[in-house]
């Protein structure tokens, strides 16, 4: 039985992403890791937390706590914890492409990464909304941002856009392609046959029948609608602030929000240090933590590496499950 072959990207040098690397490989796993990664940063963090760490060539498995194979991607310099340097920005891009594109060859069954700097990146010369629009562009798909823990997992139709423009990008083409997205990868990724979607309105109590606002009987209602003439299991368009309720949830696969806080907040309440960030729509499994570089702990020893744990499992478990539904070998 082949393992899974997970590429790994710490993010960010200067923040928690190399310990929490570091957290990571002290257990024992039931798939193979290669990091992405400055050999230097990621020594530094483990002389930091008195941890052991064994360098391996990349083509070595590596699966023994403290054990970590390694493409070596040096940064332009090694950072103090907690102070991003702009001059690494290039090597922190290179190794997400460097991961991503092992992904598409076929070299790895998924792609976990860390925390990164947007705002360090940017001042590093290279323009960057986010990890998810990069690897979209990179695999010339779209994409759809998916974040999940044991108690749910919520879909978002809209990203990081102001609530002013939330109404105006709620339209029928991107909408349709959400969830055709979302109902794919529940069915390939997470081997449900046949996914339920609860899709929340856009306004107050959906809309109150138009009298909060029409986006749902316009936009929302009709594309749902000719999606279940296709075969899609979608229910709503339902008010949010009810259909996160424990029973109604457990009716659920997935919910689908209209835009970053109406969703979000529930569920980083609900279990935020087991909940990952995933890419939908990738070529390959994208599994993420869902926090940030956390600074102001990095090299201290503090950090949770929960998120980072469960990302990697989930990673594996979702190209098992690959492999399993396309005929390969588990």
């Amino acid at each position: 039985m082949t393992l899974p072959r997970l590429a790994l990207v710490p993010g960010e040098p200067a923040g928690v992403g190399p310990e929490l690397c570091l957290r990571l490989i002290q257990q024992a796993r039931d798939y193979d890791l290669v990091a992405f990664a400055d050999a230097r940063s990621l020594r530094a963090a483990a002389d930091a937390l008195g941890l052991p760490l064994t360098l391996l060539p990349p083509d070595r498995p590596s699966r023994a706590p403290g054990e970590l194979a390694l493409v070596d991607l040096p940064n332009a310099l090694v950072p103090a914890f907690g102070q991003p340097e702009p001059r690494n920005a290039a090597a922190v891009i290179g190794a997400l492409r460097a991961g991503a594109e092992g992904c598409l060859r076929g070299e790895f069954d998924g792609l976990v990464t860390g925390p990164v700097h947007k705002a360090v990146i940017n001042e590093g010369g290279i323009a960057y909304s986010g990890t998810t629009e990069l690897l979209a562009e990179q695999a010339g798909c779209e994409v759809v941002m998916l974040l999940a823990n044991d108690i749910v997992r919520v879909g978002l139709a809209t990203t990081h856009l102001p609530l002013r423009a939330v109404a105006d990008a709620i339209e029928p083409v991107a909408l349709t392609r959400t969830l055709r997205i979302i109902d794919a990868a529940l069915r390939r990724d997470f081997g449900i046959a046949e996914p339920v979607i609860a899709v929340l309105g856009l306004n107050p109590h959906a809309g109150e029948a138009g009298h909060m606002g029409r986006e749902e009987i316009e936009v929302i209602e009709p594309v749902m609608a000719a999606l279940r003439a296709q075969g899609l299991t979608l229910v709503g368009p339902l008010p949010a602030d009810t259909a996160f309720l424990p029973a109604k949830l457990r009716g659920f696969d997935a919910v689908l929000a209209m835009y970053h806080d109406q969703g979000l907040p529930v569920l980083k309440y609900s279990g935020f240090e087991r909940a990952v960030n995933m890419t939908l729509g990738l070529p390959y499994p994208r599994v993420a933590v869902d926090h940030g570089t956390a600074l102001d702990l990095a090299g201290r020893g503090l950090a949770d590496p929960s998120s980072l744990i469960a990302a990697a499992e989930t990673c594996a478990r979702i190209a098992r499950t690959r492999r399993s539904t396309s005929g390969g070998t588990p």
